[in-house]
């Protein structure tokens, strides 16, 4: 088995060596130095992160001309797409990774609309396999994971407006609490069940057998918990506005958030190994999730709501053929149709017609 390894390890370094030979011969000069940095950030060595330094000079290409910045998410997706060898894949992965966290403007752009620009949805690798050996087999596993989790980390980036934990888009506090209360609550809803979705995907980490300790899985979950942390603090400032709003917030959107609120609870086992960091922050996110939940479930409006909905699902299992049969007469009711929602208060006292069935 230890020359299995040691064989396998020496075929790596060859076509490493092969690939930057390659590169040298047949690059353009003007890329060169981009190419040469991306196979050696990229190698087949399944023991050893990506180099900062060839991190730091392709993220360097994100201070060009954007049709350079363009250039370097090719050449990133071109090696991610072409590479069966899992810690090629896993590197490639990391560097878009870096790239989301500590890109240029210009990078990341050209990052979130490559598949629009007629290219392949470069992040779908949930068919990648690489069986050359029991660890590289578990860490196609990491790659698919991966490469999932980046996808909903550009997902959300869009929907929120910005990049998500990215060092060069940082929000003010003040600024994004002043942009959410103007937000009307689907929209809301929207950012919250978009950062639910990523963090669901945070907590479908795959187990670690032959890969525990390994520094390329280590180094994924590291630049990940980071992630956890910036999602959960926005996840946090959301759920405190919609902690403003529950006095005039519809049944609706009260059932669809405590589903989102759910989702997220969830989660919290499976979280709870991933960022020993800010502890104390972490647990009063969870416990501001719970309370908000809580206190929705426990109104007076949401059971009432809730009573009225059971009893409709009730009625609607009549018969097609009784239903048919039935005539419908309006007649008018003295009883007024009481909104849940504070935004409908002004029309409490309005009385709307009823329509009942008449035999």
């Amino acid at each position: 088995m230890g020359r299995v390894k040691v064989f396998r390890d020496l075929i790596g370094i060859i076509k490493d060596k092969a690939s930057q030979s390659k590169a040298a011969l047949i690059s353009n000069p003007r890329t060169l130095s981009l190419h040469l940095a991306l196979l050696r950030a990229t190698t087949h060595d399944p023991f050893s992160p990506p180099d900062p330094t060839h991190l730091a000079t392709l993220l360097s290409f994100g201070h060009c001309s954007r049709a350079t910045a363009s250039t370097a998410v090719d050449a990133i997706m071109d090696r991610l797409q072409t590479t069966s060898d899992a810690a090629v894949a896993i590197k490639c992965l990391i560097t878009v990774h870096h790239i989301i966290k500590r890109g240029s403007f210009i990078l990341q752009d050209q990052l979130s609309v490559y598949p629009s620009t007629g290219g392949r949805n470069y992040l779908k690798l949930s068919n990648f396999r690489d069986d050359t050996t029991p660890l590289t087999w578990e860490l196609s596993s990491w790659v698919r994971w991966y490469a999932l989790y980046l996808e909903n980390l550009l997902s959300t980036s869009r929907i929120l407006g910005f990049f998500l934990c990215s060092t060069s888009s940082s929000v003010d506090k003040d600024t994004e609490e002043d942009k959410l209360s103007s937000l009307i609550n689907t929209e809301l809803l929207k950012e919250i069940n978009s950062l639910g979705n990523l963090i669901e995907q945070i907590a479908k980490k795959p187990d670690s057998l032959n890969s525990n300790g390994n520094v390329l899985v280590d180094a994924v979950l590291g630049l990940v918990g980071e992630d956890y942390l910036s999602s959960i603090n926005e996840v946090s400032i959301r759920v405190s506005e919609f902690k403003e709003r529950l006095d005039c917030l519809g049944f609706v959107d009260s059932v669809e958030l405590v589903c989102a609120l759910r989702r997220l609870e969830e989660c919290k086992e499976r979280l709870s190994t991933l960022s020993q960091r800010k502890k104390v922050m972490i647990e009063s996110v969870w416990g501001s999730i719970k309370e908000v939940k809580d206190q929705i479930g426990n109104s007076e409006a949401y059971k009432e709501d809730e009573g009225r909905l059971l009893m409709m699902g009730r009625r609607n299992k009549v018969s097609e053929s009784a239903r048919f049969g039935e005539r419908v007469v309006m007649k008018h009711s003295g009883n007024s149709v009481k909104f849940s929602s504070g935004r409908f208060l002004s029309f409490n006292d309005f009385s709307f017609p009823v329509y009942a069935s008449m035999e």
